[in-house]
């Protein structure tokens, strides 16, 4: 896992505020006069064995000599750099709070209270087993209670979380779950389809095969004429197994 570069410039793992909203609430427990709390020394000390650039950069040639070529050579000479640089592109969910894209909303809409889907959505993902590309789309859907956000913000919203090492399962579930906690919606609904390289391109090679995922919350979970409805829209049968509550 990544994150943005920090002053020193450097980039690392820090999977504390991304997962924390998924983690049970804690037990309270009683901190000795003067000392850190657990969970701040775990986060010090994560902070603290963040590799820097050069260090990342130096795991990247270790990974070429270990393919069987020269990371000295012409064509491989700035690919640390890159690679790198690539990372920080690859992995920026990890520096965005998803929750926080959809603090702003709107609640002058005239009373329309009927669906909302944004459809073929663009998703980039890496699966988190091979560090290979996760490509496909995503159709989100939420039917207002009294708020709604803006469009862009749902598109945003499926990035956050695509961008960073995943599996398709857990990213429909994030996107969901995140619209449905924030805004509060009379349903949510999100499909994806994505084709994954870790079974295209090695493994048993099957080329050509897509993975769906649903997600439906609410309304769209309890009534199945909204189901069809959404389905209808987004091009779909509805006929493929779906997650929720």
């Amino acid at each position: 896992m990544l994150e943005e570069r920090n002053p020193d410039d450097a980039w690392a793992p820090t999977p504390f505020n991304d997962v924390a909203r998924e983690l049970p609430t804690p037990r309270t427990v009683r901190t000795p006069k003067g000392a850190k709390p657990a969970a701040t020394r775990r986060k010090s000390a994560a902070t603290a064995d963040r590799p820097t650039r050069r260090e990342a950069e130096a795991a990247v040639r270790t990974l070429l000599r270990w393919a069987g070529d020269d990371p000295g050579r012409e064509g491989l000479r700035d690919t640390p750099a890159r690679v790198a640089r690539a990372f920080e592109e690859f992995f920026a969910g990890y520096a965005i709070d998803p929750a926080a894209l959809l603090a702003r909303t709107f609640e002058e809409v005239e009373g329309y209270d009927e669906m909302i889907v944004l459809r073929d959505v663009r998703v980039e993902s890496y699966c988190e087993h091979h560090m290979v590309p996760i490509i496909g789309r995503a159709h989100v859907a939420y039917l207002p209670r009294r708020r709604v956000v803006g469009i862009s913000k749902l598109a945003r919203l499926v990035d956050a979380y695509a961008k960073r090492l995943q599996i398709q399962e857990k990213l429909t579930v994030q996107i969901a779950d995140t619209l449905q906690d924030v805004l509060q919606p009379k349903g949510v609904a999100v499909v994806i389809e994505a084709t994954h390289q870790c079974m295209t391109t090695r493994g048993v090679h099957k080329p050509g095969v897509a993975m769906i995922t649903s997600r439906m919350l609410g309304a769209f979970r309890d009534d199945a004429n909204t189901r069809r409805e959404f389905f209808a829209l987004v091009g779909g049968n509805g006929s493929h197994t779906s997650s929720g509550d």
